[in-house]
């Protein structure tokens, strides 16, 4: 204990940035602790005075003066507490000095466990406020361990030099992605939890949210605010439909998402896998934007049935591409709308008729 106990905490403090005002607490908590479990009766009337400047470390037992001791554990005779402060009188408080080799005996056996703990904990709380704070952000993971049996894969990623590992769950890595060991890929953190193991981050490859993060990190017009991207629908691994809306009318809001010779859309696609992307112009007039969903495919008319349905009219050979392989196509733009799209073609609009 004393000088090099104290040079310990210090030399904590510089490499891991755990304030020693925290270790001086915790440690001051568990020989309090042990005291009072070694000595049945003892309460509150132990304390633990750390002095850094003196570089001491002593524990006293608090009694009350009192002219007929009726419990020993809490109080003391003005003959006896004179021992320890000469002018104690009925009514004074006395401090005892627990005895060194008993409050040695006691810092022996919390002292190193205690400060171990305390840096675990301090850390695990570090981590978590570091990671808490970036929930909806994008980081870049390395892949450590997979997992035949369950599918998943264990992940690395390192912030401020310190490692934490998470776990991508096969329900949150894209469709036919093969992940090896020391691929890095791109994640979203969509949330961070606190354990008694220390934060739990959540991860996802197939989230919208990435999408959105990744435009964000390539388009330095969405990143001022000049463009928005208003809504996402994804089926991860295969396609997503992004709409997107300029509030500067000089700015093209699709052709700023796409880049020169497709340099940025390409970097988002490099990054999932080849996923294909269709950046399609948001717009207000419902009408309007589900057209615009529907993209590559071209749209007569389109008519609002209620707030939540619509039927599409299309020219006859747009008809499969409307609806797309698998009905992909027009079930992502009814997720991008919001609206549940009919797509019937030009020859038969007729026979459905509103």
């Amino acid at each position: 204990m004393n000088a090099e106990f104290f040079d310990a905490i210090a030399q904590i403090e510089r490499e891991k940035g755990i304030p020693r005002a925290y270790m001086h607490e915790k440690i001051v908590q568990a020989l309090t602790t042990a005291y009072r479990r070694d000595n049945a009766g003892v309460s509150e009337n132990i304390f633990v005075d750390l002095d850094e400047e003196r570089k001491t470390v002593r524990m006293y037992l608090q009694k009350v003066v009192v002219e007929e001791v009726e419990n020993p554990t809490f109080e003391l005779t003005v003959e006896a507490a004179r021992e320890y402060s000469p002018g104690a009188d009925v009514g004074d408080t006395v401090n005892i000095e627990v005895p060194t080799h008993d409050f040695g005996r006691i810092a022996a056996q919390t002292a190193k466990q205690v400060i171990i703990q305390g840096i675990r904990e301090a850390e695990r709380g570090m981590i978590y406020e570091e990671y808490s704070s970036r929930e909806h952000e994008v980081l870049t993971a390395q892949v450590v361990r997979p997992d035949p049996r369950s599918g998943g894969v264990m992940v690395e990623i390192t912030s401020k030099g310190e490692t934490t590992e998470a776990a991508l769950p096969p329900g949150e890595q894209m469709r036919d992605e093969l992940l090896d060991i020391g691929d890095r890929v791109k994640v979203y953190v969509i949330e961070v939890r606190r354990t008694n193991r220390g934060p739990q981050l959540l991860l996802s490859r197939t989230h919208p949210g990435l999408v959105k993060r990744l435009f964000e990190l390539e388009v330095p017009e969405i990143q001022d605010g000049t463009v928005e991207i208003r809504s996402i629908a994804r089926e991860a691994g295969q396609r997503t439909k992004m709409a997107v809306w300029s509030n500067n009318p000089e700015v093209d809001p699709i052709g700023a998402c796409i880049g020169v010779r497709r340099s940025r859309i390409n970097a988002v696609t490099g990054e999932l896998g080849g996923e294909k992307i269709d950046v399609v112009r948001f717009s207000d007039e419902q009408d309007e934007f589900i057209a615009q969903a529907l993209a590559p495919a071209a749209v007569l008319r389109v008519d609002l049935i209620d707030s939540k349905t619509c039927r599409v009219v299309v020219p006859d050979d747009q008809l499969s591409l409307a609806i797309g392989k698998e009905g992909q196509n027009a079930r992502l733009a009814a997720k991008l709308t919001g609206i549940k799209i009919d797509i019937k073609p030009e020859s038969r609009a007729a026979e459905a008729p509103l």
